[in-house]
């Protein structure tokens, strides 16, 4: 999806944008330069609450602008203005006094401006507006972009989203950016040592496939990026109550996020060998499905037993993770809707993550803080590693006993990372259960914000 909430710069008066002040707690009682406004703010008795709006009638009752509320001071809602997208009229506008927090104002206006309108269109015209002066729209448009793919794939259902559809998003979005696509599919896995990528996806309809994109100079750094493409999940012969099934579209929200950043990196130029690799299923179930206390050998060799069906994406990424690393990349990154247990820890809203260096940790905390994208460092905690011992493999994928599901499942993953300069696994939740001024209910593209700062001030274009 390609975002147009932003207003095209016209000189036409009929085209010119009105003016939306905004107005925190504290500015309240203080004198305005604009008298009327002053007067309307008074006599309305706006309080200028996080979201509150007022529409300002001209003299002759046309409209001429609008005060909108941020709360304190934006201290509650950062992207607060995400509510002008929904609640101003169409038309085009410009935001008033928003200083230095101009990139804030403007995102959250493009964040909330999304709609999913793929099977029910909305006849609502949108506002737009005008980016500010002294912000590069571009870049603006590039993160709004970004975040849209990502949220778009989400929330397209399986029979629209299933392996071969995530391709064909895949191969779209290489060909914008002259990117090449190459997939390894069906039983060509198999020859080509995907045993774990195959047993998972062999039981749909839809063919497993790995999909692997590749763009940027061969001599530049690489960073590879690896998601969870599992379209749908049943969660196998181990299968789901119905009530956990219902949401179970967004299980690729991994490989979603990725090709979101992948966006933004490409879309920015930066300075990177870029390479993503999606293993893109359907954990289906039928006669030729994998199934509990089976013994699978991964690509990399290590045998391991299937302790529940369920755990299917630690699979899927094992296999994707050993490939990733064979080549050495000096940043490996993988993102994957992979446990309840990460929920449980840090709720909806905060993407936790798993690393070896503290240093790294550190610079991802600090532009997780700038973008106003929250992560939370998890522990590799080594002791917990003896969990997934096996009795008669190498490693169990689901280890009995309930406790530490997310570090387990990052402690799974490390077995298959070892030639990677640095790696980052990121347990994402990929959705927004209740509404927010930036955001809708539905796909979320999370941490990719983030990263994507993280990558311009490794990587800025050359």
């Amino acid at each position: 999806m390609t975002t147009s909430c932003f207003a095209e710069k016209t000189a036409e008066e009929t085209n010119a944008p009105l003016p939306v002040y905004l107005m925190g707690k504290a500015d309240l009682g203080q004198p305005h330069d604009n008298p009327q406004v002053e007067r309307w703010i008074r006599q309305t008795g706006f309080k200028a609450a996080a979201g509150e709006l007022q529409l300002l009638p001209g003299a002759d009752g046309s409209l001429v602008g609008a005060v909108f509320g941020t709360g304190s001071n934006g201290v509650e809602m950062p992207f607060v203005t995400g509510t002008l997208a929904r609640k101003l009229p169409h038309g085009n506008w410009r935001l008033e006094n928003a200083a230095d927090q101009a990139m804030l104002m403007a995102l959250g206006f493009g964040l909330g401006s999304y709609r999913f309108d793929r099977y029910r269109k909305s006849e609502k015209a949108l506002p737009k507006l005008a980016c500010p002066e002294q912000l590069d729209r571009h870049e603006l448009e590039r993160l709004v972009n970004g975040c849209f793919m990502a949220r778009d794939l989400i929330n397209t259902p399986v029979n629209n989203m299933g392996p071969d559809d995530l391709e064909q998003a895949m191969r779209a979005l290489a060909t914008r950016y002259s990117a090449s696509v190459t997939t390894i599919e069906g039983d060509d896995l198999l020859t080509s040592n995907f045993p774990m990528i195959h047993a998972v996806g062999r039981a749909s309809a839809v063919a497993p496939r790995l999909l692997d994109m590749q763009w940027g100079p061969k001599d530049a750094p690489k960073v590879t990026l690896v998601g969870k493409g599992v379209c749908f999940d049943t969660g196998g012969l181990d299968i789901k109550p119905a009530a956990n099934m219902l949401l179970m579209k967004k299980d690729m929200g991994g490989a979603a996020n990725v090709l979101g950043l992948a966006l933004m990196i490409m879309d920015a130029g930066l300075g990177v060998r870029l390479r993503v690799l999606i293993p893109a299923v359907e954990n289906s179930i039928a006669g030729n499905a994998f199934r509990p206390g089976d013994i699978l050998t991964s690509r990399k060799g290590l045998t391991v037993e299937i302790g529940n069906t369920d755990a299917e994406g630690r699979l899927v990424l094992a296999d994707a993770l050993s490939y990733a690393d064979e080549e050495e990349p000096q940043f490996l990154i993988d993102m994957a809707t992979l446990t309840g247990a990460a929920r449980v820890a840090l709720g909806t809203d905060i993407s936790p993550f798993y690393c070896h260096a503290d240093a790294l940790a550190a610079d991802l905390e600090a532009v997780g803080r700038q973008s106003f994208d929250p992560l939370w460092r998890m522990p590799l905690y080594g002791p917990y590693d003896k969990n997934l011992n096996s009795p008669i493999a190498d490693i169990n994928n689901a280890p009995a006993g309930g406790m530490a599901g997310s570090i387990i499942a990052a402690l799974f993953l490390n077995r298959f990372v070892r030639k990677a300069d640095e790696w980052v696994h990121f347990d994402i939740f990929g959705w927004n259960p209740k509404d927010k001024p930036e955001s809708p209910v539905g796909g979320e593209a999370q941490a990719i914000r983030a990263l994507y700062q993280l990558m311009c001030n490794r990587y800025p274009r050359p």
